[in-house]
């Protein structure tokens, strides 16, 4: 698995990089946002890590211009940044993922190993999922409510594909970090929180009926209420 590092703090990038290559990933280092566009244009990197704070072209715009050449690489972001602003403007960026500095190696390596598994393009004989006027397409990976086609990033997919999979069902933010993102300890992020508003909003904001619900001091419920 290739993983392209975008930051420009040598000793951080040295860490990271020295840590991925034990754990046997092919790993290549970017210190500036213009020559890691010319790096992932060229190169086929599996992830991307990614620093929001860079120099020439900053870590936004990068995920951005990398999530339209590339829309199946994961990103995750990597940064200073850690308002509950700050990762939404991330993620409506494109990120997969967010961590944030100082970070435990472990965790990142954990976050890593999530973001390569593949997502589950669901088999028997069905094809689509259905949930009122939404509509979930497996094979093509595309959503639709009331004939609109709905842009989700791959992580905002595997989240509705979950609650679709699960509807009528309350499903707690500890099942869902473990099933969507395969986290199995406490990060102490809000990360489902965060893409479950993203997720509101492209699905839900528009239309008078409702299909994500929260259940206070349970999690979330998946259906029309």
């Amino acid at each position: 698995m290739k993983i392209l590092i975008i930051e420009d703090e040598p000793k951080v990038a040295s860490f990271i990089q020295e840590g991925l290559v034990e754990l046997g990933y092919d790993v290549e280092v970017a210190y500036e946002g213009i020559s890691a566009e010319r790096m992932f244009r060229k190169k086929e990197s599996d992830l991307v890590v990614l620093d929001i704070i860079l120099p020439f072209v900053n870590g936004l715009e990068l995920c951005r211009k990398f999530k339209e050449l590339r829309p199946e690489v994961p990103i995750l972001m990597l940064t200073a940044l850690g308002t509950t602003e700050d990762k939404l403007v991330g993620f409506e960026s494109g990120a997969d993922d967010y961590l944030i500095k100082p970070f435990e190696f472990l965790e990142l390596a954990a976050r890593i190993k999530a973001l390569s598994k593949r997502i589950s393009t669901g088999s028997g004989s069905f094809k689509k999922l259905k949930v009122g006027e939404l509509e979930l397409d497996l094979e093509k990976k595309v959503a639709f409510r009331g004939g609109n086609m709905i842009e989700l990033t791959a992580k905002e997919y595997a989240l509705l594909e979950y609650f679709m999979q699960n509807k009528e069902k309350v499903v707690s933010r500890v099942e869902i970090a473990e099933k969507v993102w395969d986290i199995t300890f406490d990060t102490g992020t809000n990360v489902v929180d965060v893409y479950v508003n993203i997720l509101r909003k492209k699905i839900d904001k528009d239309y008078k009926s409702k299909l994500i619900h929260t259940r206070i001091g349970m999690g979330y419920y998946f259906g029309e209420a």
